[in-house]
């Protein structure tokens, strides 16, 4: 499965030999630079450029080209190199013509991959503007084992203010020797690498629905615009949200942008953007005029995982194009039966005899005919939904699947992190039997908010506050134990704030199993201690990607993904801890931090306005079936049902015990 990174993520690498393939829209100069543990560059023999292309373990092509291979042995390394910078330049940075800035090129594409063309991680390089040289990405020796990190770190004067950053002595005599080189033509051309196959872009570029198996909002409490079109267009995606697309782009292969002038095309450059065509059913045919029989897997995608997640946004699409096709009849229906009551009224001779009530009749007729016909083709649609779902639940992955799923009987903690995480089911009244899996991808771009005041539990249970803050503890552990269950041994840490202790016993699966990275943090102090240290690994994190230096950081730092469960919020902060809390919850995710929340809104009422923008940031999800849910899509209010786990069962624990188990070994 390839691993498609974002700035600052990093991915396992279980080949040596690989290559780097780098497709932009102009012709660029490729290099790469050697580091040892601390990052530092010991000379100009450490660069591998056109001018020497060759280092041990190492080739970098000889000519600035819109397409580039590296070849890289990982093992034909010397002990000294623990890091390989992967290096991008305009040939103008170095004397030569064409563009001067990133931002006036499409965004170069980088992909790791084996030697077989297998891709094992790709990045995309965005948001550079005056740039005119950037650290790609780069392969690292960590605890014996290589890994690859997306960087993107760029640089407006240059190879030389690039090479000066990486501490090289003599940077600027090596940036003049490589723009001399490019220019001359000292070596040979490189050819361009063959076209990709159909498929060989794993960008998606249709936007997400705000709410459904990935997303969530608050459901509007007034009626749908009428005039808003129903279904039929693509979703409205939520702004900065990398990753929950459900489908793909179907635009081909673009041209480069022009250096000046003209709009500028950021598409992939020569890169396909159809879809990779479906594996064939393995079901047999349907009879003429049947539906065809549901095949779990049969939507498009590079791996199972990858399709499956697909499928689940089509039942999601299908269910909520049906549902909105039902409501709109059966409202056409009511304003039809309407028009014709009241000309049947509004006729004198209808209120003579019994005209005016057969008219009557008529009309209600009508209107169940009607009703009954859009209801008929609803459970057409339903039927074929559930059947659906009956096949694909039982072939979820851990990641995917309920707690009930016999698939967690056999969970061993993952070697990489899935590409997207149950929290929950949606449904809608209309099809109350048919739950959509709420799929979130990961890692996390926002927090959670596990509301534990009141809700709009369609039933109206729960209405003691007691229990609800109890059960909302639990969904909160339940949510916890599903991230750590998601991620590999090592690359997920869990601390929690218990001011008053209120939420002990919800919380001893995961004391328990000792998952924890320490104790339940109580009262002030715990909170102020908790805090801190988060906010301060956000800083040093931020000020180590923004100074190009990710691994400059110091020896013991936990580079792993961070999530802070918050219980009784505000019991136990102070106005500092408040902002502290803002802070995690604004800059956290960027930097790997998360927070999820278990709090009642209306018991921080005394901050007013101040903690607006905290509630806004944060997922809120409920502890019971609540239809609060929204999307912008066609309107539909989902319910949303938690992820509990079942009365009586073991599998949290046996899951918890599991992970707690890898974490001690990955600490020895």
């Amino acid at each position: 499965m390839t691993a498609e990174l974002v700035r600052g993520q990093n991915h396992p690498l279980s080949q040596s030999r690989l290559e780097i393939r780098i497709s932009a829209g102009t012709p660029i100069v490729a290099a790469a630079a050697l580091g040892d543990e601390n990052g530092r560059i010991h000379g100009t023999q450490w660069v591998a450029h056109p001018g020497a292309p060759t280092q041990p373990g190492l080739e970098v092509p000889r000519q600035a080209a819109a397409d580039h291979r590296l070849a890289v042995d990982l093992d034909a390394m010397t002990d000294a190199v623990h890091r390989v910078s992967v290096l991008l330049a305009l040939p103008a940075a170095g004397g030569g013509p064409g563009p001067t800035r990133f931002g006036a090129v499409a965004a170069p594409f980088v992909a790791v991959t084996g030697l077989d063309g297998t891709e094992v991680a790709s990045y995309t390089i965005t948001g550079l503007e005056t740039e005119s040289a950037v650290v790609a990405l780069e392969l690292y020796r960590r605890r014996g084992a290589w890994k690859v990190r997306a960087v993107g770190q760029g640089y407006a004067g240059g190879l030389a203010e690039l090479l000066t950053d990486q501490g090289l002595p003599q940077a600027g005599q090596l940036a003049a020797g490589i723009g001399e080189a490019v220019a001359q033509g000292l070596a040979r051309s490189v050819q361009a690498p063959p076209s990709r196959p159909s498929g060989g872009d794993r960008s998606r570029q249709a936007a997400a629905p705000a709410v459904g198996p990935d997303q969530g909002g608050t459901a509007p409490r007034s009626t749908p615009d009428p005039a808003a079109p129903a279904y039929g267009g693509q979703p409205t995606g939520l702004p900065g949200q990398d990753g929950p697309q459900p489908a793909y782009g179907g635009a081909g292969a673009a041209e480069p942008a022009p250096a000046t002038g003209g709009p500028i095309d950021y598409s992939h450059p020569r890169r396909r953007t159809s879809a990779p065509p479906p594996p064939p059913p393995t079901a047999p045919p349907a009879p003429p005029g049947q539906p065809a029989q549901p095949v779990a897997g049969d939507a498009t995608g590079w791996s199972m995982e990858e399709r499956l997640y697909n499928q689940v946004w089509g039942m999601f699409e299908d269910l909520a194009r049906t549902t909105a096709a039902y409501r709109s009849a059966v409202d056409f229906a009511e304003s039809r039966m309407d028009k014709e009551l009241e000309q049947a009224l509004s006729d004198p001779r209808s209120r003579i005899g019994g005209q005016g009530d057969a008219a009557r009749e008529a009309a209600r007729a009508r209107h169940g005919r009607l009703v009954d016909q859009a209801r008929e083709v609803l459970d057409r649609d339903l039927a074929q939904l559930v059947a659906e779902a009956e096949v694909v639940e039982p072939a979820l992955p851990p990641a995917f699947a309920r707690w009930d799923n016999p698939v967690w009987h056999a969970y061993r903690v993952p070697m990489e992190m899935p590409m997207a995480l149950r929290l929950g089911d949606l449904s809608l009244p209309e099809a109350d039997r048919l739950r959509i899996p709420m799929l979130l991808r990961l890692p996390l771009e926002r927090g959670l908010w596990i509301d534990s005041g009141r809700t709009g539990s369609p039933d109206g249970s729960f209405t003691d506050s007691h229990d609800v803050r109890h059960l909302a503890v639990e969904t909160a552990v339940a949510h916890a134990a599903r991230l750590l269950a998601a991620y590999p041994a090592g690359e997920f840490t869990v601390h929690v704030i218990d001011p008053a202790g209120s939420g002990a016993r919800a919380l001893a699966p995961l004391t328990r199993t000792g998952v924890l990275a320490a104790p339940p943090a109580l009262g002030a102090a715990g909170v102020a201690d908790v805090l801190g240290r988060l906010t301060q690994r956000v800083d040093l994190v931020q000020m180590a990607l923004r100074g190009g230096a990710p691994d400059a950081l110091l020896p013991g730092f936990d580079t792993s993904q961070q999530l802070l469960v918050v219980n009784d919020f505000p019991h136990g902060f102070d106005d500092r801890a408040v902002n502290q809390l803002r802070y995690l919850a604004d800059e956290g995710p960027s930097v790997g931090v998360h927070l999820m929340m278990v709090a009642d809104r209306e018991e921080s009422a005394g901050y007013g306005p101040l903690l607006d923008p905290l509630w806004r940031s944060l997922l809120r999800l409920t502890p019971v079936a609540d239809d609060h849910l929204a999307d912008p899509w066609v309107g539909h209010a989902w319910t949303y049902e938690p992820p509990l786990v079942p009365p009586g069962s073991q599998v949290l624990h046996q899951v918890l015990t599991q992970v707690a188990a890898a974490r001690r070994a990955w600490n020895r």
